[in-house]
């Protein structure tokens, strides 16, 4: 398999594996590193969640992290949050270390989890204005971002409604919206469009590119449906914690050996 680790960063993988040197995506070498993890790993008692990860996500990418059930992919999302410790491993955000420089690392991330965690009780206003308060923003700054971010996701119409009224995908775009007020350099979406109807999935899709595009975001956006993963600048398989194949969805596509994304997606890990 070709190895182009040299494009845009590096990717490790247990040599046990059968892609024992994931393909790396190539393009947008120029960008900065957003979002940087070295030999993580995280263990359950006997159990490595996570085995030896080491990834480089630039600016500006809309990275799919694509695994079944039990990859790893929650574990990862909170190792980088700060709420479970990595056993062995550095994650690096925007250049700050997760480790000695938390509150540093964790200003520059937006993370939307797989359950929901808005305050239903609460209005669309409310739910944000409270968020852009943990944050330290200036309320008129606040107000300005959270009427926009949602004249942007077509929920504008009545920022007083309460959460608990919407349907699941204004319930994610309130998430995102929430998640971005900060103006933060990495967005990590946990499997975002589970119980989603097929617009509402697009609807979010559609926003999450255009961050990436207007403002350099950097996206990582852990899901199982491959199908999503084909729109990506980048793929990251993951399987029982370790990198399986890192590149473009054509890269990644030859790498796993079969015709499709899709074929070889569920040959290596089904």
């Amino acid at each position: 398999m070709t190895d182009l680790s040299s494009a845009t960063g590096t990717a490790t993988a247990a040599p046990s594996l059968p892609l024992a040197n994931p393909v790396v995506a190539s393009g947008r070498a120029q960008a900065a590193t957003m979002l940087r993890t070295t030999g993580l790993t995280k263990r359950y008692g006997a159990k490595a969640a996570l085995q030896n990860l080491s990834l480089d996500l630039k600016a500006g990418q809309f990275v799919a992290l694509l695994g079944p059930n039990g990859a790893g992919k929650s574990t990862l999302f909170q190792v980088l949050t700060g709420l479970f410790a990595a056993d062995e491993g550095e994650v690096e955000v925007a250049g700050h270390s997760l480790g000695k420089s938390a509150t540093a690392a964790l200003r520059h991330i937006g993370v939307v989890f797989q359950q929901v965690s808005l305050d239903l009780d609460l209005s669309i206003r409310r739910n944000l204005l409270f968020q852009a308060d943990l944050h330290g923003l200036p309320r008129k700054l606040a107000v300005e971002r959270l009427e926009s971010g949602c004249a942007r996701l077509g929920i504008d119409t009545n920022l007083d409604r309460k959460v608990r009224e919407l349907s699941g995908g204004n319930r994610r775009k309130v998430e995102l919206v929430r998640a971005s007020l900060h103006r933060p350099s990495v967005l990590l979406m946990d499997e975002a469009t589970v119980g989603l109807d097929p617009k509402s999935r697009q609807d979010l899709l559609r926003a999450l590119h255009a961050d990436v595009n207007e403002r350099g975001v950097c996206v990582l956006w852990a899901t199982h449906w491959v199908e999503e993963a084909q729109g990506a600048d980048r793929v990251l398989v993951l399987h029982k914690g370790a990198l399986l194949a890192d590149g473009t969805p054509e890269q990644v596509t030859k790498a796993l050996g079969e015709s499709t994304l899709e074929a070889g997606f569920i040959a290596r890990t089904g």
